[in-house]
C-alpha cells in the first residue's frame, strides 16, 4: 500500500511533464538535452537568488506570520531573476517561437519539480500513513508547470520587437502577476483572516494561474496570426 501511494504521486507529479514533452513534438527537435541545459540555467538562476537574499535580506527571529507583507514584495522581486534567467535561454536556444517557449519552460519547471518536490514526495510518500499532502504535492508540481509555460511564454512575448504595442503593458502585467504569485497565500490571509490551506490553496493557486495561461496563449494566438496575414 506504502508503495502504491508512493508510485500514484510520482506519476500524478511526473506524468504530465512526461506527456508535455512527447506528444508537444519536442522529441523531434532532439530537445532533451535542451532542456538538461536549461535546468542547469534554473540552478545557477537560483543560487544567484539566494546570495542576494542573504546578502541583503538576512533571516530574523520570529515567525513567518509576523514577517512584513511590504518586506515579502520586495523579496519577492528577487523572482524576477527568473524571467532573466528565461531571457538569456531564450537567445540561445534555436528554433521557432514555440520551440523556445516549450523547451525553456519545461526545463525551468521540470528542474523545479526534481529540486523542491522530489524529496518530499521520496521521503513522505513512503511512509506508512497515507496522507493526502502528497497528493497536494504532486498537484502543485502540475500547476507549477502551467506557470512556467505560461512565465516562458509571456517572456518570449516580452521580447518580440513585432508585438503590437498596445499590448506590451498588458504581457509586462502578467509577468509581473506571474512573479509575485508565491505572494498569493499571504495576501489571501490578509484578506480573509485566515490562512487557505490544502485543496483550497491549490485551488486559489490555480485559478489566476489558468486564467493568466489563457489571455497570454490568446495573445500569442492573435500575435501569430497577425504575422501570418502580414
Amino acid at each position: 500500500m506504502t508503495f502504491f501511494h508512493f508510485g500514484n504521486c510520482i506519476a500524478l507529479a511526473y506524468g504530465p511533464y512526461v506527456l508535455t514533452y512527447k506528444y508537444s513534438g519536442m522529441p523531434e527537435y532532439g530537445a532533451f538535452w535542451k532542456c538538461a541545459q536549461v535546468c542547469g540555467m534554473y540552478i545557477l538562476t537560483q543560487l544567484c537568488k539566494m546570495l542576494l537574499l542573504a546578502t541583503f535580506f538576512p533571516t530574523t527571529d520570529g515567525p513567518p506570520e509576523n514577517a512584513s507583507f511590504i518586506m515579502e514584495i520586495v523579496k519577492t522581486t528577487v523572482d524576477f531573476g527568473d524571467v532573466m534567467g528565461m531571457s538569456v535561454v531564450m537567445g540561445r536556444v534555436s528554433g521557432s517561437g514555440h520551440i523556445k517557449v516549450l523547451i525553456t519552460g519545461l526545463g525551468w519547471a521540470a528542474a523545479d519539480l526534481l529540486l523542491t518536490r522530489t524529496l518530499p514526495l521520496w521521503v513522505g510518500a513512503r511512509g506508512l500513513e497515507f496522507d493526502w499532502k502528497y497528493i497536494q504535492i504532486s498537484l502543485d508540481a502540475n500547476i507549477s508547470l502551467v506557470h512556467h509555460l505560461n512565465l516562458a511564454l509571456l517572456v518570449w512575448l516580452w521580447w518580440r520587437t513585432d508585438l503590437a504595442a498596445a499590448v506590451r503593458p498588458i504581457v509586462a502585467v502578467l509577468i509581473a502577476g506571474c512573479v509575485y504569485r508565491p505572494l498569493l497565500p499571504q495576501l489571501l490571509s490578509i484578506l480573509l483572516g485566515a490562512r487557505p490551506i490544502g485543496f483550497t490553496l491549490l485551488a486559489a493557486c490555480a485559478t489566476p494561474t489558468v486564467c493568466t495561461a489563457l489571455i497570454a496563449s490568446n495573445i500569442f494566438i492573435t500575435h501569430s496570426s497577425t504575422m501570418r496575414s502580414g
